[in-house]
């Protein structure tokens, strides 16, 4: 699936909460997918809250295998890790680096790499379950 298939397949699978992340690029091995940071996003001390982050990284995890596998919505979250590394700014995007280390028939197994600038603020192992 390219960017722009990516995109519109998530702007039709959720059309009551429009997301304001974008695929930017399908690679090789997976994605990349880029959020505009904003006020919204902001958590006290003056950083992105992890919600923000996570939802990012599980996002960017789900459209790396359907760029593999086609659209199919129902592939779902068994496993999510994440690690924290740095507090990323609230005045540059995030951009998440998925990339599918495993894809089987059943579970497809991802890294992904959050990045606040040139800055790796988050690191996330992300399993799906494909029906």
């Amino acid at each position: 699936m390219t960017p722009d298939d990516l995109n519109e397949f998530l702007a039709g699978a959720f059309p009551s909460s429009p997301r304001s992340h974008r695929v930017t690029e399908v690679t090789d091995t997976g994605v990349v997918l880029h959020l505009p940071i904003g006020p919204e996003h902001e958590r006290p001390g003056g950083t992105v809250s992890g919600p923000t982050m996570m939802g990012l990284v599980d996002g960017a995890a789900w459209l790396a295998t359907l760029s593999r596998i086609g659209p199919v919505a129902l592939a779902v979250t068994s496993s999510l890790t994440i690690n924290f590394l740095r507090k990323p700014s609230l005045d540059r995007d995030l951009v998440a680096r998925a990339d599918v280390l495993k894809l089987g028939r059943r579970l497809s197994v991802t890294d992904v790499r959050l990045l606040s600038g040139d800055d790796l603020v988050a690191q996330a192992s992300v399993t799906y379950a494909i029906p």
